[in-house]
């Protein structure tokens, strides 16, 4: 094979021959280049189609952990509530425990049979069975605990209302009964009605009497009943409710201590407080408020022996 090579400038020519040797190189390489670039061309395309399969699974994970996280917080979630409507739901019971002491205690000392007004027993229940919730999850049967609690605490109040009923009825007489002052060896120190206000000096209505004595001294309930309230206030201070029956209730305000708590029987005469001088009080005395009909009443009318 010979190859002829022209000079552009001077029109000379030069002649190379190859031999079979050279021939067959020189072929190799105008021939295996094209092929070669080409592979690398399509193992380029190859790989640039796998990395952005790679990155799209990559990201289908990505989003597929992100929901996973969500449901996982959300489950948390609610299972802290129902942890929150448990407890409550066993505060519940715990008081209701605690009415059913009351009125086991409220039928002995009223001597009732202790039939209707059976406090240590479960009220009883039923009705029809409604197939559509036949098969209940989780969530359904803690709705009907809770349902079945509200019907016990129905129950009890109705119980509660009825004994009510029949202890009026029976009436304490309290108008009669009224016949002793809170305190032993005190004296009244305000009466029921307009006053000069101690703290402002402006004409104020005074809603009840005070009896003056040292600190200490024994209040007693001026007739028997049950406590409705014995909290702490910013007016009365220690304050003392108790329900006699016949529409009629009394207040013992700005005591040091209260001896009761709510849902006790007290008899007349029960020593139920101490005098101090909580709440809005300028020294030891105790506040004492009657009742009737809901609404307040001079003391006076039903204390025969106040004046002593």
């Amino acid at each position: 094979m010979k190859i002829i090579i022209v000079n552009a400038d001077h029109g000379q020519t030069r002649s190379l021959t190859l031999g079979g040797w050279t021939r067959a190189l020189l072929s190799v390489c105008l021939l295996g280049i094209p092929t070669v670039v080409g592979a690398w061309g399509y193992n380029w395309l190859v790989n640039f189609d796998k990395k952005d399969s790679v990155n799209a699974d990559a990201l289908s994970w990505g989003t597929s952990q992100e929901q996973k996280n969500r449901l996982e917080s959300s489950h948390k979630q609610n299972e802290g509530q129902v942890a929150a409507l448990t407890a409550k739901v066993a505060e519940l019971q715990a008081r209701l425990v605690r009415l059913d002491a009351v009125g086991e205690r409220l039928t002995k000392v009223a001597k009732l049979d202790k039939g209707e007004f059976d406090f240590s027993q479960p009220p009883g229940v039923g009705g029809p069975l409604n197939n559509l919730n036949v098969n209940r999850s989780g969530s359904a049967n803690f709705l009907l605990a809770v349902d079945q609690l509200s019907h016990y605490v129905q129950n009890r109040e109705q119980q509660f209302k009825a004994l009510d009923s029949i202890l009026i009825s029976r009436s304490f007489d309290v108008e009669a009964l009224f016949d002793s002052l809170p305190i032993e060896n005190g004296y009244m120190s305000s009466t029921f009605g307009y006053r000069t206000d101690p703290f402002n000096g402006k004409q104020e209505f005074h809603s009840g009497m005070d009896f003056t004595a040292p600190a200490g001294t024994a209040i007693t309930a001026v007739a028997a009943g049950v406590v409705t309230s014995s909290v702490l206030t910013h007016d009365y201070g220690n304050l003392i409710e108790i329900n006699h029956g016949s529409s009629f209730e009394t207040r013992y305000a700005h005591n040091k201590i209260n001896l009761v708590k709510n849902g006790d029987v007290v008899k007349k005469g029960q020593i139920i407080a101490l005098v101090g001088s909580t709440g809005r009080s300028t020294a030891p005395h105790v506040h004492f408020e009657v009742y009737k009909n809901g609404r307040v009443v001079d003391p006076a009318t039903y204390l025969h022996t106040a004046s002593r």
